[in-house]
């Protein structure tokens, strides 16, 4: 209901349905990319309890390869994509949907949705092309906002997380290869961050929607893959690396 209809006042009869005083409402078309279910479930939810409309989520996908067939089936303007995913995660779902970010009359553009706020991550996907890139901790309502931004073609990015991206290019130097970094892999990385920031097991578990099991198996597969012998080793191991 319009302000002017709960004050009682009159309605603009040049004002139809589905519009208001700026034009017709804005729609955007959108393709969900988690590996887990009941994220996405929950992201369609705050999506639909926000005051805006207008995001139509048109496909969902789980891993690389359903995220490519699904987007390109759908062709979505927006796609909201996670940074780990099964079969090579969001940048290679960006590498292969390059066709797609380029087409001048109907580009499908990207925005990383992710738990993790680490700097390579951030560089990572924008890198490959994503418009933006929001942690898993934006409400609902920011969100949307967020998805009509990227659609308009905006950059959009986290408060903290920008800086990494003006430093990354700012910088003509590559970054430096961090051999025992690169032993991990990225739901490993994630689970060290975690660890070395002084989370515990249960809460890892709840902020990467897996088990307390898988949890303790991925600490044990760092420990072993960086010699380390227990978590304050590694919390000392990635403060050094400034990855906590």
């Amino acid at each position: 209901m319009s302000d002017a209809t709960e004050a009682g006042g009159p309605v603009d009869p040049a004002v139809g349905a589905g519009e208001d005083e700026r034009g017709p409402a804005r729609r955007v078309k959108v393709v969900l990319v988690d590996d887990h279910r009941m994220f996405r479930t929950g992201v369609q939810a705050e999506i639909g309890r926000t005051e805006r409309t207008g995001v139509e989520v048109v496909g969902e996908a789980a891993d690389v390869d359903q995220a490519v067939t699904v987007i390109t089936n759908a062709r979505p303007e927006v796609v909201l994509l996670d940074v780990h995913l099964p079969g090579g995660g969001g940048v290679e779902v960006l590498r292969r949907c390059a066709a797609l970010m380029a087409d001048a009359e109907r580009p499908v553009r990207f925005l990383a949705l992710s738990v993790s706020d680490a700097a390579e991550d951030v560089i990572g996907v924008i890198r490959g092309g994503a418009r933006g890139y929001v942690t898993k901790t934006i409400t609902g309502t920011d969100l949307v906002d967020s998805i009509f931004r990227v659609q308009e073609g905006d950059a959009v990015f986290s408060p903290r997380l920008a800086g990494f991206v003006l430093d990354a290019f700012a910088s003509t130097d590559a970054a430096p290869v961090d051999e025992d970094l690169d032993r991990l892999t990225q739901r490993e990385r994630e689970v060290l961050r975690l660890i070395a920031r002084g989370y515990a097991y249960k809460e890892i578990a709840k902020q990467l929607y897996i088990s307390v099991k898988t949890v303790e198996s991925h600490v044990s597969a760092v420990l072993r893959k960086l010699q380390l012998s227990n978590r304050h080793e590694l919390t000392r191991w990635a403060a050094a690396r400034r990855l906590v």
